[in-house]
């Protein structure tokens, strides 16, 4: 019982975070990503921490949080996003497991990263242009933005792959021990 009164404490105060990030991109507009970033991360170290469906509810519950305590709903919408790509790479490495050897893990998880974004990213792009941009964007410049979401997807995911593996990873015994 303990045990488990400790981990949902910890979720807790992960949630109340992710709270707190999000408000916080509204009020601190020049590192509004990062900031989001940052949240949407909590997702993916409560998934590694204590499984797939309690980190599920944990981005669902960062949601209708966001929803009902962030004035920004934009900012929000974003940490959805950011967070289901978290959920669904979370849950995509933990099927890839049960493949057999002879495949490629790595590429074939990369290709399902790159997949998951664009169904994420894409629509928003095309569909949603004058919210993001403020205007309708030229085929140039849609090209553009394409591939700065591209880059920028590798970026996160790189960012999210060190949070993981090296800070967390050493703040981890401080928190749950």
């Amino acid at each position: 019982m303990h045990v488990k009164a400790k981990i949902i404490a910890f979720g807790g105060l992960l949630l109340a975070l992710t709270v707190l990030f999000m408000m916080l991109g509204g009020i601190i507009e020049t590192n509004t990503l990062f900031l989001l970033a940052a949240a949407s991360y909590f997702a993916g170290i409560m998934i590694r921490e204590t499984g797939l469906r309690m980190g599920a509810a944990f981005y669902l519950a960062g949601v209708l949080l966001g929803f009902i305590l962030v004035p920004n709903k934009f900012y929000v919408l974003s940490y959805a996003a950011m967070g289901f790509y978290i959920v669904a790479v979370e849950f995509i490495w933990r099927k890839m497991g049960n493949l057999p050897a002879r495949y490629r893990k790595k590429q074939v998880f990369w290709v399902m990263k790159y997949l998951i974004f664009n169904l994420i990213y894409l629509p928003a792009l095309l569909f949603f242009q004058e919210l993001l941009f403020s205007r309708k964007l030229s085929a140039p410049l849609l090209i553009g933005a394409f591939l700065a979401g591209q880059i920028g997807l590798l970026i996160y995911d790189k960012a999210y792959e060190y949070v993981q593996g090296h800070i967390w990873t050493r703040m981890r015994g401080r928190f749950l021990n």
